[in-house]
């Protein structure tokens, strides 16, 4: 709300002519005692006139009392007040929906910590593989799309040999695993057709302890047993894993991966262990089929033909089977459907992939702002997850850690509509706080929000102070704050209820010789009160600017009805 700051007027001084003395002057300082005697005996003397006036009494209308009051100086500075509570200039409160054991959470609380610092990482083992699951799909979407522009290249190339299209040769060598299709069906270009397995070599991925796979290379000779049998086979390092992972009791291990002639029992259900230079591997695993190709269709239309089974050995390029003879423009446009399918399907892994990526980065969590670690909730070894956002026992929630960016302090003051169109960034705040008596903090306007709230039918705006020098203030620290709306400085005046505006000015009441009983403050006559013509200035809600008619410690007199409160009449008695 707005308010006017009052300062204490000066001492009565002997003034022959009003208009000159100056419209601004400094106030001087006066004892409170003399005031509170005064306002002790204005309120005798009103009580005491007023019941006279009301049981008939004297020449006075009765319900009618009339008050001196001084001429002074008063600082007419607008100001428009308000309370808040200091925030930092910026705060991050660490939240994540990722979950798993924090491996480092390199600061503590009170550390200063920078944009980008790292604050936790998270074990990320399960997301690794899933990156490395979504890079396989984006190259196995890769290798189909390449295969679909080459068969649209093909058909556009070989227009005229439409019946070696037809023609289904098998791409690679090995067992047919799975047949897709039966002789009599309508299979579309690009459609599978069979799964060819190659049996004759298999492949065991084991764990090794990191320590040991460090020394480790590809085409190293290893060591092959076979759980159940006992059967040692030969083979070589077909790949090592680039990261470890986390094994049995906590240990560090890495994948290795070994690739082994088909003595002919082996398949994907059979699981052994291995040894590298006599070192045995952590753990053992399953063996895998070392090659596998999808045959597809180059064409499309009836399966006239089909020559193969599963469980049939076949050899690269062997024919198995034929599509009835279609028209070629059909078959070329069905290859450009497969070409965009197949575009499409690239897009879909690579988006995989990203969001895999992305999944991954969340498991190391960096500070997005520069500031002091006001909190760390959790540590080396502890699990994070959502739930660690819990409540407090003062009603409020725990995060795993909290920073403040303390460079500035700013609070918000909500500004009611009838006073935010005084309210101007760069407007200097007057701040105090009962955490820190005795003192008060400058600051200035930062912001003027007109996205204002409304209830109970007052609006009100949120302003943001910034504070100039906070030292000692703290964030969560309630302040009051007054914005100097306006900067009058000092002015001479009366309260604004003494004047009467009429057609031919402004008057005010004086006492004549013989109006004030001795005390020099009761009206004794109200009779030898006379009426003096004042120009007045600026005003506000309770004084009013005298810029000719009256000089300082002059007495004028306000008249006030039965209805006025005793407490508005002190007030207006002693101020000056």
């Amino acid at each position: 709300m707005e308010t006017m700051q009052v300062k204490p007027g000066s001492q009565k001084t002997p003034v022959q002519e009003p208009q000159k003395k100056p419209a601004f002057q400094a106030p001087k300082k006066k004892r409170k005692w003399p005031k509170r005697l005064l306002a002790l005996v204005i309120v005798a003397a009103v009580v005491v006139f007023l019941f006279r006036s009301c049981s008939g009494g004297g020449t006075i209308a009765s319900g009618t009392a009339y008050v001196a009051t001084q001429v002074s100086y008063q600082d007419m500075s607008v100001r428009v007040s308000g309370s808040g509570t200091i925030e930092p200039a910026a705060s991050y409160r660490l939240t994540t929906l990722v979950s798993g054991e924090i491996l480092e959470a390199p600061f503590e609380e009170g550390q200063e910590v920078h944009q980008g610092d790292v604050l936790f990482r998270i074990d990320s083992t399960d997301v690794e593989t899933s990156v490395e699951q979504a890079q396989i799909a984006v190259r196995n979407a890769q290798l189909s799309l390449e295969s679909a522009q080459l068969s649209y290249r093909d058909l556009l190339d070989s227009q005229s040999d439409q019946r070696e299209n037809v023609q289904i040769k098998t791409n690679a060598t090995g067992v047919i695993a799975h047949l897709y299709v039966d002789q009599g069906d309508d299979v579309t270009l690009g459609a599978p057709i069979a799964d060819i397995l190659d049996r004759e070599h298999m492949k065991l991925t084991v764990s090794f302890h990191t320590a040991n796979a460090a020394s480790f290379y590809v085409g190293q000779s290893a060591s092959v047993r076979v759980d159940g049998t006992g059967e040692t086979i030969s083979g070589v390092i077909d790949s090592i894993a680039a990261t470890d992972t986390v094994g049995a009791g906590g240990t560090l291990v890495r994948e290795v991966t070994i690739l082994v002639d088909n003595p002919g029992a082996l398949s994907d259900t059979s699981t052994g262990t291995a040894s590298v230079g006599g070192i045995d591997c952590a753990a053992g695993g399953s063996f895998a089929y070392a090659d596998s190709a999808q045959l597809t269709a180059q064409s499309s239309g009836e399966l006239v033909s089909l020559t193969v089974r599963e469980g049939d050995w076949v050899t690269e390029d062997q024919v198995i089977g034929a599509f009835e003879e279609t028209d070629m423009a059909t078959q070329i446009e069905n290859a450009r459907i497969a070409v965009a399918n197949a575009e499409n399907a690239v897009a879909n892994a690579q988006l995989s992939l990203e969001s895999a990526q992305q999944r991954l980065e969340d498991y190391t969590i960096t500070s997005p702002i520069d500031g002091t670690v006001i909190e760390k909730n959790l540590d080396v070894g502890d699990n994070i997850d959502g739930t660690n956002m819990t409540a407090s026992a003062s009603g409020g929630v725990t995060y795993p850690a909290v920073i403040y960016d303390l460079s500035s302090l700013t609070f918000d003051l909500n500004i009611n509509e009838l006073d935010i169109n005084q309210i101007q960034v760069g407007q200097t705040v007057e701040i105090t706080s009962t955490a820190v008596d005795g003192r008060t903090f400058t600051g200035h306007v930062t912001t003027v929000n007109i996205n204002g709230a409304t209830a109970n039918g007052t609006t009100n705006y949120p302003v943001t102070v910034e504070v100039d020098d906070p030292d000692g203030l703290l964030p969560g620290m309630n302040v009051s704050a007054e914005i100097l709306v306006e900067e009058g400085g000092s002015a001479l005046c009366v309260p604004i209820d003494a004047v009467d505006r009429g057609a031919d000015g402004a008057v005010v009441l004086v006492p004549g010789e013989g109006a004030l009983a001795e005390d020099g403050i009761t009206v004794a006559d109200p009779s030898k009160l006379e009426q003096r013509q004042v120009t007045l200035g600026r005003s506000n809600e309770e004084y009013v600017e005298i810029l000719s008619g009256l000089s300082e410690g002059e007495t004028i007199i306000r008249e006030i009805t039965a209805s006025s409160s005793l407490m508005d009449m002190m007030v207006s008695g002693t101020e000056g």
